[in-house]
């Protein structure tokens, strides 16, 4: 059977036009701010409670196991990126190397990033990587673990989109993931949520994690 031309190209249109819908809400899934229902339990002038983290265990660089008991008591920021990435995650990760910087002196904070490419981004990997950035060992924590474990955290923990794979399936390509910040309190409360593609974004994290060492 011999497909009409004009049949062909309507065809091809309608397959990119679909492809197009489907890249926008993706798009606008990892743009939108969590869904997560906020809460100004602090007043006017105070920040935003978005929830609390869950308790988790995953692999920090060390090999260690890093627990949400062992944050608790610190202010910290999280972001989620993999080692591989050339979208967002070297605009993230220098973006935290100054947050790690201007924050030396205050010992209550500490940097997460949670890696989205488990599979790939193993501990040894994540050394490599963290020495590159001259991350402190003791101040910017570098973390791995089971991949089921990890969407779950990112999407039911965190409230952010991250792709998903079916089981036993390798990541190949782009993997689409949230690039926000996440600030998190001494009580494992989010307090806010900071796109790192937004200068000023980036501005208000600082100012909001200032707000924190004060309370």
């Amino acid at each position: 059977m011999i497909i009409p031309r004009t049949l062909f190209l309507a065809l091809g249109s309608l397959v990119a036009a679909v492809a197009m819908v489907l890249g926008t809400m993706l798009w606008l899934a990892l743009r939108q701010p969590s869904p997560f229902p906020a809460n100004n339990l602090d007043g006017g002038e105070r920040l935003m409670q978005y929830g609390t983290v869950p308790d988790f265990s995953l692999t920090e660089r060390s090999g260690e196991s890093v627990t949400l008991a062992q944050l608790r008591g610190k202010i910290w920021i999280a972001d989620f990126i993999y080692t591989s990435c050339t979208d967002t995650c070297p605009l993230q990760t220098a973006m935290m190397a100054r947050l790690q910087a201007e924050f030396i002196p205050r010992t209550s904070i500490r940097l997460v990033s949670v890696t989205v490419d488990p599979e790939r981004d193993t501990p040894s990997v994540l050394s490599e990587y963290a020495a590159a950035h001259n991350a402190d060992r003791n101040r910017w924590l570098f973390l791995t673990g089971q991949r089921d474990r990890i969407i779950r955290l990112i999407q039911d923990g965190f409230h952010l989109a991250v792709a998903s794979l079916p089981n036993g399936a390798e990541p190949t390509g782009m993997i689409p993931h949230s690039p926000r910040f996440v600030l998190i309190d001494q009580n494992a409360r989010i307090r806010g949520y900071y796109d790192s593609r937004e200068l000023e974004a980036f501005v208000r994290l600082k100012n909001d994690i200032e707000t924190l060492l004060k309370g």
